[in-house]
């Protein structure tokens, strides 16, 4: 196989990688009643131990609106609590409930056995090519988020009709919103 191969189908398992990642957050959000933007959200818990609703609203990129959105989601199903800020009485902190803590391990209990299984399949030397690998991917897909934030602008309907999916009707030109959107 040539370099330029193996590039391509490195590529390729990076796109089915996330897509999986995606499909399987989705199921264990549906078994917890959030979606997939509230799983990342307590995934982002998980790795830091708590955040700031500002903070959780930078990782994600979500207006403060929508964070509150889904802190409010998350807290109603009793996966996150509230709690005040340790120095500053204005600010509150976000961190896992101890049912989250029990329920999401249990989760991805197989998922963590099976990666185990495969991880150590690898050598040392594979593991440290891996882990640059995906230590730079990280890296690679904030640089590209942060972009295409800055950059959305460009991407947006002129005509002001962002985010919302219009049909054209039988006249020419003529566009009205889907209802119920």
């Amino acid at each position: 196989m040539s370099r330029r191969d193996l590039a391509t189908q490195v590529i390729r398992g990076c796109r089915e990688y996330s897509i999986g990642v995606v499909l399987f957050h989705q199921v264990v959000g549906q078994a917890l009643g959030v979606n997939v933007t509230d799983m990342k959200c307590l995934d982002i818990l998980t790795l830091k131990g708590s955040a700031s609703p500002s903070e959780l609203a930078k990782h994600t990129g979500l207006s403060t609106g929508a964070t509150t959105a889904m802190i409010d989601r998350l807290e109603k199903a009793r996966l996150i609590e509230r709690r005040p800020h340790a120095t500053d009485r204005r600010g509150t902190t976000l961190v896992l409930t101890k049912r989250a803590m029990r329920t999401l391990p249990a989760l991805f209990a197989s998922l963590a056995k099976a990666m185990e299984i495969l991880v150590s399949s690898y050598s040392e030397q594979e593991l440290r090519i891996l882990a640059d690998f995906f230590g730079k991917v990280g890296i690679l897909w904030k640089e590209e988020r942060e972009k295409l934030r800055q950059d959305n602008a460009r991407y947006r309907p002129a005509d002001g009709l962002r985010g919302r999916v219009y049909s054209r009707s039988r006249r020419k030109g003529e566009r009205r919103p889907l209802s119920g959107l």
